[in-house]
């Protein structure tokens, strides 16, 4: 009995810790969720909390006319496992004016 136990709650865990939403599907759905149409693109996997949980960090963008600055910017986080968008920042400040 205590081995079917620690058998679901492995299973349980490892199912939550696995990436079943790869990263062109991340992008295409970080796309669709701003208002513009994004130059750039940056993705990375980013394990967070106790249990590791995968999440995607995309980060879309137009840069500005200077050098650093942006005319739009968005990050958007989506759960790897899921494809839940957990957070879209679209920061203040770094964009022109």
């Amino acid at each position: 009995m205590v081995l079917l136990v620690i058998t679901f709650v492995a299973a349980q865990t490892c199912q939550k810790s696995q990436i079943r939403y790869d990263k062109n599907e991340a992008i295409s759905t970080a796309k669709r969720q701003v208002d513009f149409t994004p130059q750039r693109t940056q993705i990375r996997l980013l394990r967070q909390g106790l249990n590791s949980k995968p999440y995607w960090i995309v980060s879309l963008s137009t840069p500005g006319t200077q050098r650093g600055t942006f005319h739009n910017l968005a990050v958007v986080k989506i759960d790897a496992n899921t494809g839940k968008v957990k957070s879209i920042t679209q920061p203040q400040g770094s964009a022109e004016p």
